[in-house]
């Protein structure tokens, strides 16, 4: 028996010497108080910027950009030997790569998505789905993320997708009320730790489960109705978490493609992580949607969240529990330092040690961190086919599209876009919806690119030849246009919603007042055209703003009936709009917003200021103001203001980063 074992022994012997030789052993009994550091490195709302590019403008735009993200990842990396990247979401969508990929040249079953392949480079170690994965459709999304769904109209087939599991515990199939994403996973990691001089590995075993907005019901019922059904977060998670927690897992961590909302909670809200970090089976939020940052680093001097009771925007803590929302576009890079203290069931969250930050790409002295030149490489061919697409000429113009001072009255960015689209249903409706033949149809767009994301987050086409780019930019967004029907009562209810942009204005303060309420989304503040006109009177509450509403010059009856012509997202409910929840759409059609653009200025070839750019249908109710009303946009633009029409407005202030301070003078905007 010795003999027969011997040699067993021998070698057994060897490999644990030469372990002890190397530095490193592997020993699960770790003694109780021992303690690590895990750093929790997130990325979210990436929305595709890959590259730091823009395609819309064509050129290089360092303020954004995964390439940049992967620098500060590799650098935390360097920072914390022991880490884990996660991914909360939108993350497939969003510029004008995704949509060659998705629209004009998709992938082949077996080839891997240019943002997943990227993210392979980097090592992720799971991710979630957000709301705007979901815009190019199931069969879509099913294959590029490598999930075979049991979903009507959905393949189930195994494709090329991440190398890193995607979890999703609140949307379920129609067909059979399970997820269409395995809702939770277990993630097996070793801890590296330093005992007795020694460097040595503990395991450690982590949870993972995902969440989406309910609200993707609204966004996407295109792409979704019938097919699949959402749970609130905190039904879901109380669904999930026992059998999650039972797998003896270490910690659990949620990725919630959601942000922060002090609201009462409802199963389809929005933003339900307030409620989610309140579920005792979770111990770690992984946040995002919102397009900012948790905590904020302070640089705008902005604290939003710093009055909502369990929150700690400071340390980066809700309800007790270590978030993070890393912002958007590939800025920033969220980092949870996550202090861990061995106990008798396993790893322990010490919240003591424990903080959380976001790393920006953008320096302090206003530069930016290098690219990783590896991520570039390896989405260079698809980045050079996108550049050659969106450069399709389609037509010229003699004025410039922009959106710089879209916020005061400036239309030449929306009034192509909604004459495209009142024709093509105009067109549908003679043909095909006889019953709708005499209602007039008008349309409404918004300012998709408003400054939100800095100086260079405008839409501008200058003057001269337009291409395929430039209808992209002045459409953002892979909608679909849909017609809705609404009387006159719920057209002025439609437009003062818009009106909640502006903040209320006393004329008689003498200090200056910000006109423009930055908390109301650019994309929400529509301007219906095609013979309405309206003022808006900035200086009323919200709900009564808008005056002198007319179509074609009459007052428009409360009774008179409308076809409005929008998009799914809004026509669905998107952005809260009154009477808008898909109840009276009247068509939803096949084709996309930007689709049915790019034909319109194909047909039109030339378009002119006079024609195409200047139907100032509203403006602001003339008032004088004791100080200045000021508002924000890109700096020495102020010659397309005066060239646009606009009257009454000057630079106050240059700050330096591409942006300015203007003011208007609400007295002499109808000049």
């Amino acid at each position: 028996m010795h003999d027969r074992f011997a040699p067993r022994l021998l070698l057994l012997f060897a490999v644990l010497l030469l372990a002890s030789c190397a530095g490193t052993t592997s020993r699960p009994d770790v003694p109780i108080g021992t303690r690590a550091t895990l750093a929790l490195l997130e990325t979210t709302d990436l929305h595709s910027n890959i590259r730091s590019y823009d395609y819309y403008q064509d050129q290089d735009d360092p303020s954004l950009g995964f390439e940049r993200t992967a620098t500060l990842i590799r650098q935390a990396r360097a920072q914390y030997p022991n880490s884990l990247l996660f991914d909360a979401g939108d993350t497939i969508q969003g510029t004008a790569l995704a949509d060659y990929q998705a629209l004009v040249a998709p992938p082949a079953c077996g080839e891997e998505l240019a943002m997943y392949r990227a993210m392979d480079a980097l090592g992720y170690d799971g991710g979630t789905i957000g709301n705007h994965e979901f815009n190019y459709g199931l069969p879509f999304l099913a294959q590029v993320s490598d999930q075979p769904m049991r979903v009507d109209g959905v393949k189930e087939r195994r494709c090329a997708g991440p190398g890193f599991p995607l979890v999703l515990a609140n949307v379920f199939s129609t067909r059979d009320d399970r997820p269409i994403y395995p809702p939770w996973a277990v993630l097996e990691r070793r801890l590296r730790l330093q005992l007795d001089g020694r460097t040595v590995e503990a395991p450690l075993r982590v949870g993972i489960i995902g969440f989406t907005p309910p609200t993707i019901m609204l966004w996407d019922r295109r792409n979704l109705a019938g097919k699949v059904y959402v749970k609130g977060l905190v039904e879901a998670a109380r669904q999930f978490l026992p059998e999650l927690r039972a797998r003896g897992v270490d910690f659990v961590i949620a990725i919630s493609h959601g942000g922060i909302d002090r609201r009462h909670y409802d199963p389809a809200m929005e933003n339900a992580n307030l409620y989610l970090a309140q579920e005792p089976g979770i111990d770690v939020l992984l946040l995002g949607h919102s397009h900012t940052a948790f905590p904020e680093t302070g640089r705008n001097g902005r604290r939003r969240f710093a009055d909502i009771d369990g929150v700690d925007d400071q340390r980066g803590f809700i309800h007790g529990k270590p978030a993070v929302m890393g912002n958007y576009w590939g800025k920033s890079l969220g980092v949870i330092e996550l202090g861990l203290v061995r106990t008798a069931g396993g790893w322990a969250i010490d919240p003591a040690a424990t903080h959380s930050q976001v790393r920006d790409i953008r320096l302090d002295d206003g530069s930016y961190v290098a690219p990783d030149a590896a991520i570039a490489r390896l989405v260079e061919p698809v980045h050079e086919a996108t550049r050659r697409h969106v450069a399709t000429p389609i037509g010229d113009s003699d004025f410039a599209l922009t959106s710089y001072f879209a916020d005061v009255g400036d239309v030449s960015a929306l009034q192509v876009v909604n004459a495209a689209q009142a024709d093509h249903v105009r067109a549908y409706i003679a043909q095909n919806l006889p019953q709708y033949r005499d209602l007039p149809v008008v349309a409404a767009a918004a300012p998709f690119r408003s400054g939100f994301g800095g100086a260079s987050d405008y839409t501008d086409v200058p003057a001269g030849p337009i291409a395929i780019r430039h209808a992209a930019d002045l459409y953002l967004y892979p909608n679909t246009l849909t017609a809705v029907q609404v009387d006159g009562a719920a057209l002025k209810r439609w437009l003062e919603r818009s009106a909640e942009r502006f903040n209320r204005i006393d004329p008689l303060r003498g200090e200056p007042q910000a006109l423009v309420n930055r908390g109301f989304s650019g994309y929400n503040f529509d301007v219906i055209q095609n013979g309405i006109s309206y003022e808006i009177d900035v200086t009323r509450e919200v709900g009564a703003r808008i005056r002198e509403l007319r179509f074609q010059g009459r007052p428009v009856d409360p009774q008179q009936r409308f076809i409005v012509v929008t998009n799914n997202y809004r026509a669905s409910g998107g952005g809260a709009f009154p009477g808008l929840d898909g109840s009276n759409i009247v068509w939803s059609a096949p084709e996309g917003n930007r689709e049915v653009l790019i034909e319109w200025l194909r047909g039109h070839r030339h378009l002119t200021r006079a024609q195409d750019g200047a139907d100032r249908n509203w403006h602001f109710t003339p008032v004088r103001t004791r100080g200045p009303v000021t508002f924000v946009s890109a700096s020495g633009k102020l010659a397309l203001a005066e060239a646009a029409g606009l009257h009454g407005i000057s630079v106050l202030r240059d700050h330096g980063d591409g942006t300015s301070t203007y003011s208007i003078d609400l007295a002499a905007t109808t000049h």
